[in-house]
């Protein structure tokens, strides 16, 4: 682009704020696009007659905004999602007959049934037990079939180092409120969950992306990351990559795994959609499980409405992490977790992910011829609830996004994923499970396809 000098508005507010109004002004009028290399701090203070510490707190203004995003080295980028809001959830009215391609909704119809499960609770126990104070690390037998459910994963833990939250986007929380401070840096894939994205946001942890390939993050990558700056942690979903879908190979896992130990990176570990797809390859947790948290949530498998998911960790994170269940919710619904426990234990839960994966293939199977010519990219998963799109040329992300909601069908551009300053590729990601039924997601298949 041609030299960036801003126009600031003449009023009483700070002048640091202003140059964060004219960056957004600037953005949202397209005269900065999303990767756009911005003036260095003191070539702008020279245009600009200010203080170098002023353009400082103007860009990191800007930053908190989400506009923009510095890396170390190179510079101060307009930010990749600048123009695309990262929340997964609008909290406007639903659109009335909107065909859902965006969220990963999770075959509601296929969950256990509650009141059964509810029947069998009352006839086994007291359950007004449920009703009163429980140690927030969760109840001893509910951290046992903790254990059984990570072996779902292939990893292999004791009670001791498993906690209760109330959900995988709790575990989240409270990993990077109580592991990390405002201004960590946590490495993650250059296109992640926008959970993980607002969340870091909210908590003022900047999130450093690292160059994926056609199996996820590049260790050699995030090796000279490491080395080029101070990296704290690392956040990763090695089983199936939201939102690529890729899977990661074991041999990379080990490698990034070795790279945390050298560097002394805090591993973070959620595989959401892990048990989407038959693997037998171990987490990365399981080679380095003494620096690792691995989250093994139940939403997307057994049912997400009651928000539980099992949290695995050792030493002194453990502690950290059983102080922030406490100073977050106290302690997850017992009751709820009773419910998940009788599931897993009596084989529910295995029949109820087995099922939805078999609803998953049926979709895919039934859609794929009109999938032809939208571009199937990276890591294919057949059973999974998602797919990952490649757009023709000229298209990006945002701007199909845009047009699809028009034309009555929600859809997520790339942008949404993607961190950092970096180019994003010309991607959406697809939801199979989002429609009420293989007609409709036809439906909005074909009205994508106009669109294209």
């Amino acid at each position: 682009m041609t030299k960036w000098i801003p126009e600031l508005e003449e009023s009483a507010r700070p002048k640091f704020k202003r140059l964060a109004d004219a960056i957004e002004r600037d953005v949202y009028a397209g005269k900065l696009q999303p990767g756009d290399k911005l003036p260095t701090h003191r070539d702008l203070a020279d245009d600009l007659k200010m203080n170098v510490s002023t353009i400082t707190r103007g860009y990191a203004e800007a930053e908190k905004r989400g506009l923009v995003c510095g890396t170390v080295g190179r510079g101060t980028f307009i930010a990749s999602d600048a123009i695309t809001s990262s929340s997964m959830v609008s909290f406007e009215p639903h659109v009335r007959g909107m065909i859902e391609l965006g969220m990963v909704n999770t075959f509601y119809d296929l969950d256990p049934d509650i009141q059964e499960g509810m029947r069998k609770l009352i006839r086994r126990r007291n359950l007004n037990a449920f009703l009163r104070y429980t140690d927030p690390q969760g109840l001893p037998e509910h951290r046992e079939v903790g254990v059984e459910w990570a072996k779902r994963y292939r990893l292999e833990t004791t009670a001791g180092n498993v906690l209760v939250c109330s959900g995988a986007q709790h575990a989240l929380t409270c990993c990077l409120s109580s592991l990390f401070r405002a201004g960590d840096r946590i490495a993650t894939d250059a296109l992640i969950y926008p959970g993980m994205k607002t969340l870091a946001n909210m908590l003022g942890i900047r999130l450093v992306p690292v160059p994926m390939d056609d199996h996820g993050m590049i260790p050699e990558q995030l090796a000279r990351i490491c080395r080029r700056e101070k990296i704290n942690g690392i956040s990763l979903m090695p089983g199936v990559q939201n939102p690529t879908s890729v899977c990661m190979p074991l041999e990379r896992r080990e490698q990034i795994a070795m790279i945390c130990c050298n560097h002394d990176l805090t591993i973070i570990e959620d595989d959401a959609y892990g048990l989407t797809v038959e693997s037998d390859f171990p987490p990365v947790t399981s080679f380095a499980p003494e620096r690792s948290v691995f989250i093994a949530g139940v939403s997307k498998s057994i049912a997400v409405g009651l928000r539980v998911a099992f949290m695995v960790a050792q030493g002194e994170r453990f502690k950290q992490l059983a102080h922030a269940i406490l100073n977050s919710v106290w302690m997850t619904p017992p009751l709820n977790v009773e419910l998940i426990a009788q599931w897993i234990q009596d084989g529910t839960a295995d029949i109820t992910v087995k099922l939805k994966r078999q609803a998953a293939r049926r979709r895919f199977e039934a859609v794929k011829d009109q999938l032809d010519g939208l571009g199937l990219g990276l890591g294919i998963n057949p059973s999974g609830f998602f797919l990952w799109l490649s757009l023709p040329q000229s298209w990006k992300g945002y701007m199909v996004e845009s047009r699809a909601r028009e034309a009555g069908i929600n859809i997520f551009g790339a942008e949404k994923f993607a961190v950092g300053g970096g180019p994003v590729p010309a991607n959406i990601r697809l939801s199979l499970s989002g429609p009420k039924d293989i007609d409709e997601l036809r439906k909005g298949l074909g009205i994508l396809r106009e669109i294209l």
